[in-house]
């Protein structure tokens, strides 16, 4: 029998569960107020590699999110994640809120670098950021197929790392964003006294139109156990915004390939990649569905720009159809080629429940 506080604990998580999306309600827990929220995306995934799975069923994405609020001054969050089969911690931050010009954030979160990785899971109209297709690799260095995504995140310029962040807005049309790192990403302790920084400047040119600069410092473990530094250089530009009509994101990045450094080498290889993602959301009349968005991808990236033939492209035709909100239905489908002989699909539907 549930004791009698367990059981308010309970109920207070069942009053925050999907029968209350238009307004959670929120928890008091000692000093703070707590808003529970969550995901969960389920996907199939088709592979045409020979060594890859020719289907697929999985859970990519099953998150809960707590997000604790102190004062007007601090907040916070705290994010678990049980996708895949396995518990990882994704956001789990400390911040203190000064005012529009200036959050201090003292914890896990993803670094300050390209736009595609910073938009949320929830937001995004590709299945996967990567182009992940299984059993594909071949991409010197980062591995897996050469596109923007997989660049940034294998060489750990982008994604979830454990540090200090400060972030705020300069006036009406300029922000910026700054992380100070370990370097190891969400793995826990750093394996050296070095540390990654990552900075992102943004000016919003006009309504609906923002371009912005980026670069990433990340010090890695050579093979001698010294540490070594890798550098990336990015921009972007975005045009519209999610669920609004027309959306176009275009971004390049290039820098050093750190993963194929050697000891002897004077310099290390250097990359570069782009990619744009282009979609448009159509309202759908009716109780059942709300919108229909048709979207395509292209993704190129070049490992190492010394070699020749060693580059690969990935194009991505999809549509999404959405039930309400960030409530629904994705299908994409990869096609990779690299080199002139070898192309590779993969047809990936995935269900993303918002809560």
């Amino acid at each position: 029998m549930l004791k009698p506080r367990l059981l308010g604990v309970v109920l207070g998580v069942g009053l925050c569960g999907p029968g209350t999306l238009a307004g959670q309600a929120e928890i008091n827990a000692r000093d703070a107020e707590i808003r529970f929220g969550g995901r969960l995306h389920s996907q199939l995934a088709t592979s045409s590699a020979a060594e890859g799975k020719s289907t697929d069923f999985f859970t990519r994405r099953a998150r809960l999110t707590l997000d604790v609020r102190v004062s007007p001054l601090l907040d916070a969050r705290v994010q678990p994640d049980f996708g895949g089969g396995k518990l990882e911690l994704k956001d789990a931050y400390f911040r203190l809120k000064f005012d529009r010009r200036l959050r201090l954030s003292v914890g896990q979160f993803k670094r300050a670098f390209d736009i595609f990785e910073l938009n949320s899971s929830t937001d995004i109209v590709v299945v996967e950021r990567t182009g992940r297709i299984d059993g594909v690799g071949g991409c010197a260095g980062p591995e897996g197929p050469c596109t923007l995504s997989r660049f940034t995140e294998k060489l750990s310029y982008s994604d979830r790392d454990i540090g200090f962040k400060a972030d705020g807005s300069l006036g009406e049309h300029v922000t910026y964003m700054a992380t100070l790192t370990n370097g190891t990403g969400t793995g826990g302790a750093d394996e050296n006294s070095g540390k990654s920084l990552a900075g992102r400047v943004s000016v919003r040119l006009a309504e609906g139109v923002v371009l912005a600069a980026n670069v990433s410092r990340h010090d890695f473990v050579g093979e001698t156990a010294d540490t070594r530094v890798g550098v990336a250089f990015g921009g972007d530009l975005e045009i519209g915004g999610f669920r609004g009509g027309t959306h176009l994101q275009v971004g390049l990045v290039g820098g050093e390939n750190w993963r194929l450094a050697t000891p002897s080498a004077n310099e290390i290889p250097r990359f570069l990649t782009w990619q744009t993602i282009l979609s448009r959301y159509f309202p759908l009349e009716g109780e059942r569905f709300e919108a229909v968005e048709p979207m395509f991808r292209a993704s190129w990236g070049d490992p190492d720009r010394a070699v020749g033939d060693d580059s690969g492209l990935l194009l991505t035709p999809g549509v999404f159809l959405y039930v309400k909100g960030k409530n629904r239905i994705g299908v994409n489908l990869d096609s990779y080629r690299s080199g002139p002989d070898t192309r590779e699909f993969s047809f990936k539907l995935q269900t993303y429940l918002y809560y």
